[in-house]
């Protein structure tokens, strides 16, 4: 009853909008880590894309500084501002509070016939997480409109008139995410920031971004053929085999933009959008799958490519070496969550779908070659997944197996901890390399397992030629994974999971990072859920051990090495290059690589598949010409260990 009495009327709390966003950020965002800094960046751009889908914008300027503050500069029509009906400032209530704003009306009369951030929360987003947030708008008159707000609470306004706005218009947002929020850091990417920008110009036809990082000099990033020009540079780098597929569409406020092409590679590449706003998936996708998949079937049966007794080519089989780029465009779109990744509108699957047959079907007709190299890719993926059928017994074999080979796979140290998502594997190139870790480690819960020399290319490797690997089928078995010959790839149950961490573990230079690199390629390529889930992570050895007297410490890289140079000048000590794996002794051994308390070790991430993809791609393919221009890009970059 005690307890009863002690919960009461005083306990039940309402919070207003910016209270309720600095409470549960990530409810909002999705995320208060660097991913989180980009998306109220992004909520920010994604209003001066807003104005030039509505025909008012051709202009926006991108600033970052130094210090981390963002400038985000638009020539579009300007924000509201003056006294609302109730008595209270509309500027102010368009960034605190929730579900307001100008978007909600689609039936045009607002302006905003489309948008990416139509419920009322991005920029209040923005403001509430910022340690300040300044806004500042011109509406074609001499009065320039400045509110201030700090952690999302108004702190001063002024309206001044200012003569070389007259005829003008634009909106100016200022501000600083709040470190309080993001613990991590709230410095912005560049690449992905920059990758972000190019996006947005080949989706925005005619709006010029100038976007200025820092002390980099500013960039001009335009785009006069949109996803024309997007899909033409995906493809720069790859053997192409098809020309491209292009269509666009717009009725009753809904527009379809679609570009397509395939190369010779296995993998897929989807850039999708909505009003703009990058997807991960939705219905526009499935509408776009649907008609191709049932256009190349009726297609190939007319023309009689599939004999009669021929199944069907399926999805997955077209989904080999396509590359697509879809823009959506349509008023109040819906998405599973605040960060829009999947759009679940039903009218863009059917809008979609319809326009794709229509326009596939004529460009099949006019384009026989493209068409003829798009099923002959598809049923080279079938071949591939029939052989891959005939090899199912073996591979079941292998996985009741598994257990017994581990038993008798005298490489594998193994440890006995029955809590198997506490437990870890190093991966270790070589029998020295894991000699002394098998010594230095904890055995209760941490197991070293070498391979023999450098893991097989696996970057255009197909499933029958990795089962035909000792070394790749050994790892498969001893982390617990198996093989889906429907879909060709490496797969898992977590529960059947025997590690919790699998610790890449190699030599602190080039040849070590080539054999790390390896391991990534196969990863990626057959098991990619082991990086998005958070399984794997590279073991970072010290590349330098300083001694000052009877102590020592151990440095991880160059940089950290010349830090310790200048906050030591003018003392004594002596610096020694630390060998390879095999070369260090048992104490630095456990000092340095298993001891969970001074060990270094980093989670591999991938934060943009494309860009991941390309990477793997120009790095681990076949073809020379990308890695040639990665090196020369880079090359300014590299450490030279001469």
């Amino acid at each position: 009853m005690t307890d009863i009495l002690n919960y009461g009327v005083k306990d039940i709390k309402t919070l207003e909008g910016i209270e309720a966003i600095r409470l549960r950020p990530g409810m909002y965002i999705g995320s208060t880590g660097k991913e989180g800094v980009f998306q109220i960046t992004l909520e920010i751009i994604s209003n001066a894309i807003d104005e030039y889908l509505n025909g008012y914008c051709n202009y926006c300027e991108i600033t970052i500084y130094p210090d981390n503050k963002i400038q985000i500069q638009d020539n579009g029509r300007g924000i509201p501002y003056g006294k609302a009906e109730d008595g209270t400032e509309t500027l102010e209530n368009i960034f605190t509070k929730l579900h307001t704003g100008a978007k909600f009306d689609s039936s045009g009369k607002t302006g905003y016939n489309t948008s990416g951030g139509m419920n009322g929360v991005g920029a209040k987003a923005t403001n509430a997480l910022s340690e300040y947030f300044i806004v500042s708008t011109t509406r074609g008159d001499d009065e320039v409109a400045t509110m201030r707000f700090e952690k999302g609470v108004r702190v001063d306004y002024k309206i001044k008139t200012d003569p070389y706005q007259k005829n003008r218009t634009g909106t100016t947002i200022t501000f600083k995410p709040d470190i309080e929020i993001f613990k991590e850091g709230i410095e912005l990417d560049y690449t992905k920031l920059r990758n972000q920008i190019q996006e947005l110009a080949y989706l925005s036809p005619g709006l010029c971004f100038n976007f200025t990082y820092k002390d980099k000099p500013t960039e001009e990033i335009c785009s006069t053929n949109g996803i024309k020009d997007y899909i033409n540079d995906l493809g720069a780098k790859k053997n192409v085999l098809t020309s491209v597929f292009y269509t666009e569409s717009i009725e009753e406020k809904i527009g379809v933009k679609v570009a397509m092409m395939y190369n010779d590679s296995y993998t897929d590449t989807y850039k999708l959008f909505t009003n703009s706003i990058p997807n991960t998936g939705g219905t526009h996708l499935t509408g776009f799958r649907t008609a191709l998949t049932q256009t190349v079937n009726e297609y190939a049966r007319d023309k009689k490519l599939l004999k009669e007794k021929d199944s069907n080519i399926t999805g997955e089989e077209l989904k080999e070496g396509l590359m697509l780029v879809l823009s959506f465009i349509m008023p109040d779109p819906v998405f599973s969550g605040q960060t829009k990744e999947i759009l679940s509108s039903s009218e863009a699957r059917t809008a979609v779908q319809r326009l794709v047959s229509k326009e596939l079907k004529v460009w099949f007709e006019t384009n026989p070659k493209d068409i003829k190299a798009i099923i002959d890719k598809a049923l080279l993926a079938r071949a591939a997944r029939e052989k891959a059928k005939k090899a199912k017994d073996a591979v079941r074999d292998i996985q009741k197996k598994k257990e017994k080979a581990l038993k008798f796979d005298s490489k594998l140290a193994d440890c006995y901890s029955k809590d198997r998502s506490k437990c870890e594997i190093y991966i270790t190139e070589g029998d020295s390399a894991s000699g002394n870790l098998k010594t230095a480690r904890n055995n209760e819960f941490q197991a070293v397992m070498p391979v023999r020399g450098k893991i097989l290319n696996t970057q255009r490797a197909t499933l029958d030629k990795i089962q035909k690997n000792a070394e790749i089928m050994t790892m498969i078995n001893a982390f617990g994974l198996t093989i889906d010959t429907k879909t060709l790839k490496v797969t898992y149950k977590p529960e059947d999971l025997r590690y919790g961490k699998i610790i890449i573990m190699s030599d602190a230079d080039v040849d070590g990072a080539h054999i790390k690199n390896l391991f990534y390629t196969f990863i990626w390529n057959f098991c990619p859920q082991l990086i998005e889930d958070g399984y794997v992570y590279a073991g970072v050895p010290p590349l330098y051990k300083v001694t000052i007297g009877k102590k020592y410490k151990y440095i991880k890289n160059d940089e950290e090495l010349e830090k310790f140079r200048i906050e030591n000048e003018g003392k004594k000590y002596i610096v020694n290059r630390m060998k390879g794996l095999g070369e260090m002794d048992v104490d630095e051994t456990e000092e340095t690589l298993t001891n969970p308390d001074q060990r270094i070790i980093k989670q591999i991430t991938i934060e943009d598949t494309a860009a991941a993809t390309k990477l793997f791609d120009d790095l681990m393919g076949s073809a020379v010409n990308p890695r040639k221009d990665y090196i020369k890009e880079h090359s300014k970059e590299a450490t030279w260990d001469i």
